[in-house]
């Protein structure tokens, strides 16, 4: 009686470990042993990105555009992130050209935030084009209106914009009266190749308002980096990463 009692539990184990680990296939991770710990000090957070695909990411930095500079950091660095972690992904200036009228309308929630969503906003992103303007605070507003509602606890926004602001609203100003009424949202801020201060000033303002933190990156290296920093992988995943990022 107690050998079947063992061998059940045994093959309980088992089965758990498979159905937590089988997400791995998808991002290609061998998980480091001391996974199911991480598991449990993260599957808590709901973090949306917001990318910037205005047209000033067609850009190039030692002869790679921005656009694919960004893409293959999201390809090394996002599928590292628990499974049970809750992401999502919003973008902005994916359309609409130079129309401003409606490019500063042009934001849009193209992955809802999910657990195990690493690999679909990372195919998502690789398959979109920058051509448009830069409506931040739009996004920002759409994110906390629409993109949150329903999602319980502190959740965060990580915006990577190589830019401020360019819609005749600001980000800053937004951030601060949102804190006015609500503490449950953080927004991290990577500057990508931002060399105007007065965008600099808005950005910063943005995130310490709400207690976010803010990284300057100027090309792949750091840019990657600071997605590692602020997702924290390094110390809460420590694997190996299988698949290469996508050269477009």
């Amino acid at each position: 009686m107690f050998r079947i009692l063992k061998i059940s539990v045994i093959f309980l184990v088992y089965l758990t470990a498979v159905i937590l680990f089988s997400g791995f296939e998808k991002y290609n991770v061998i998980p480091h042993d001391n996974f199911s710990e991480v598991i449990k000090d993260t599957e808590q957070e709901k973090i949306l990105f917001i990318v910037d695909l205005s047209n000033s990411m067609n850009e190039t930095i030692n002869g790679v555009k921005k656009t694919d500079i960004a893409f293959n950091a999201f390809a090394a660095i996002i599928g590292r992130l628990s499974p049970k972690v809750k992401t999502g992904l919003r973008v902005y200036g994916h359309k609409f050209g130079f129309n401003p009228l409606l490019g500063c309308t042009a934001t849009e929630l193209v992955s809802p935030i999910r657990e195990n969503n690493a690999y679909n906003i990372y195919s998502i992103l690789s398959k979109m084009q920058a051509t448009g303007w830069t409506p931040i605070t739009k996004s920002l507003k759409s994110a906390v209106n629409i993109d949150f509602v329903g999602i319980d606890g502190q959740k965060r926004i990580i915006l990577l914009t190589d830019g401020g602001e360019n819609c005749d609203e600001s980000p800053c100003d937004y951030a601060i009266k949102l804190v006015q009424s609500r503490d449950d949202i953080r927004i991290d801020v990577i500057e990508f190749a931002v060399d105007d201060p007065v965008a600099d000033a808005q950005l910063k303002c943005t995130a310490l308002t709400t207690s976010g933190k803010l990284y300057k990156a100027d090309d792949a290296e750091s840019l990657a980096k600071s997605l590692e920093q602020l997702l924290n992988v390094e110390t809460q995943v420590e694997g190996k990463i299988l698949q290469k990022p996508l050269n477009r």
